[in-house]
C-alpha cells in the first residue's frame, strides 16, 4: 500500500546515521536537505525542517523472526516498555510487536505478522515495509471521510471515531488516523500534527498541512500498451 512515505525532521544528519548504522538499512539520494531510506517495499523520505516534528510509524516484519529481530533490536538500541513489558501482541491483527525511538523521537513499531514467514539468516530483507503511519489532525471526522471517499476503507465499518485511533487501509497496512494529544502506544509521545506526504502503490497522493488538512490528488499509471 505504502510506495513512499515523506516525513520531516529538525536532526536529518543524526537520523541519517541511525537508519544507516543502527538500523542498517540503505540510504539513496542523500544530501544536506535530505534523504532516503529503503525499508522494504517502501521508501521512506526524511526532509530536513526547523521546526522539531515527531511521527508514529509501524515497519512489517516476519512472525517467524520475530523473536531475532527483537534480540538484534536489544543489542543495539534500548526498546520502550509499557506495563514492566517491552513487547505486546495484538490478537485483533495476530501480530507481535516492539518499540523504539530514533533520534528524531519518532516512535517506532516493528510488528511481526505471525501469518507472514521469511525463512533463512536475519537480514535487511526482514524489514518488509511501512506498515502504519500515524495521522494526527484535528479534523478526524473529516478527514477520515475524505480518505473513505478516496477509497480507502475504514476497518470495521465506516463510521470514524473522532476521540479514538482509526485504522484506514487494508491487509497489513494503515493510515492510523488520531486526534492531536493522544498518547502513542509504548510511548510518552503525544500525536501532533506535522505536515507528511504518502503515495500509495496505485498512485494515490496523500498530502497533510501543517493545520492538518489534507490534499487528495490521484496520477495515473503508467500504461504498458504501445
Amino acid at each position: 500500500m505504502f510506495k513512499q512515505v515523506t516525513l520531516y525532521t529538525h536532526v536529518l544528519k543524526r537520523m541519517r546515521r541511525f537508519y544507516q548504522n543502527v538500523m542498517q538499512l540503505d540510504i539513496i539520494d542523500h544530501h544536506d536537505q535530505q534523504f532516503s531510506v529503503i525499508v522494504g517495499e517502501t521508501t521512506l523520505i526524511f526532509i530536513q525542517s526547523e521546526q522539531e516534528a515527531a511521527y508514529h510509524f509501524a515497519i512489517n516484519i516476519p512472525g517467524n523472526q520475530f523473536t531475532i529481530m527483537k534480540q538484534w533490536m536489544k543489542d543495539r538500541l534500548t526498546l520502550n516498555r509499557e506495563g514492566g513489558i517491552d513487547e505486546i501482541y495484538y490478537s485483533t491483527f495476530d501480530a507481535d510487536a516492539i518499540y523504539f525511538e530514533d533520534p528524531a523521537g519518532n516512535s517506532v513499531e516493528l510488528i511481526g505478522r505471525r501469518k507472514r514467514d521469511l525463512f533463512g539468516s536475519l537480514t535487511k530483507e526482514a524489514f518488509l515495509n511501512i506498515s502504519e503511519i500515524g495521522v494526527a489532525t484535528p479534523f478526524v471526522t473529516e478527514v477520515g471521510e475524505q480518505l473513505q471517499d478516496f477509497g480507502i476503507p475504514l476497518r470495521h465499518g465506516t463510521t470514524i471515531d473522532p476521540d479514538s485511533l482509526n485504522f484506514l487501509g487494508q491487509d497489513d497496512t494503515f493510515i492510523v488516523l488520531v486526534p492531536p494529544a493522544r498518547r502513542w502506544t509504548f510511548s510518552t509521545l503525544q500525536s501532533a500534527t506535522y505536515p507528511l506526504e504518502i503515495i500509495l502503490d496505485d498512485g494515490k497522493e496523500i498530502m497533510l498541512d501543517h493545520e492538518g488538512h489534507i490534499t487528495l490528488t490521484k496520477h495515473e499509471t503508467a500504461s504498458n500498451e504501445g
